[in-house]
């Protein structure tokens, strides 16, 4: 069946009227700031005290945009007679965001809990080169960084405190066993004792 003549054009024509009809939704930005997710990929934030160098995060990242610099300090020993020892000090940290893709590898593998998602999105340079932010830009992102959402009480127990929960039983156990083992040698040395305590007080029988 052939359709009629003129009713693509009227199915547009009633696109166009029911769209005209329609409150807009258009935010004035940057006036009217978006409501961004509480999960949303900005930026990365960098928490340097938390940052011993690892450089897991260079070595995983797929396309090469973050530079450490670091360099070794010798830590006196507390004690006299203890060895000095040597720690690694960060002298740069730096993500190029005109490479970077967004991935999330090196928030999820830092061991040390020093790369977090921001939610701030408003880095534009008039110059590509600019893209490349160092630690100090990255500090001050730390603090756009939200909260962690609640836990969800139905979840599972995380597989940590578990490990730490049985490690702390198992150390509780090793304490109370040898104390219940002095506790049980106690009254045996009372007991083999006894009798020389009986003979000592008792005159000894004469030849």
């Amino acid at each position: 069946m052939s359709p009629i003549p003129g009713s693509g054009l009227a199915k547009g024509l009633a696109v166009t009227l029911k769209t005209m009809s329609r409150r807009s939704i258009t935010r004035q930005y940057p006036e009217a700031l978006p409501e961004l997710p509480p999960r949303s990929r900005g930026v990365i934030a960098l928490f340097e005290e938390n940052c011993t160098v690892c450089m897991l995060c260079a070595r995983e990242c797929p396309d090469w945009c973050i530079y450490i610099d670091s360099h070794k300090e010798v830590v006196p020993a507390k004690e006299p007679g203890a060895r000095d020892r040597t720690r690694n000090v960060l002298d740069r940290f730096a993500i190029d965001f005109s490479l970077c893709m967004y991935c999330g590898i090196c928030v999820e593998v830092c061991p040390f809990d020093a790369l977090f998602w921001s939610p701030e999105f408003e880095y534009a340079e008039f110059d590509i080169r600019d893209l490349t932010h160092e630690k100090e830009r990255l500090r001050e992102w730390m603090w756009t960084v939200p909260p962690p959402p609640p836990l969800d009480p139905r979840a599972e127990e995380p597989k940590e405190l578990a490990t730490a929960r049985k490690a702390a039983a198992r150390a509780s156990a090793a304490r109370e066993v040898p104390e219940a083992a002095g506790e049980a040698a106690a009254p045996s040395a009372r007991r083999a004792g006894a009798p020389e305590a009986h003979r000592a007080g008792r005159p000894e029988p004469r030849r």
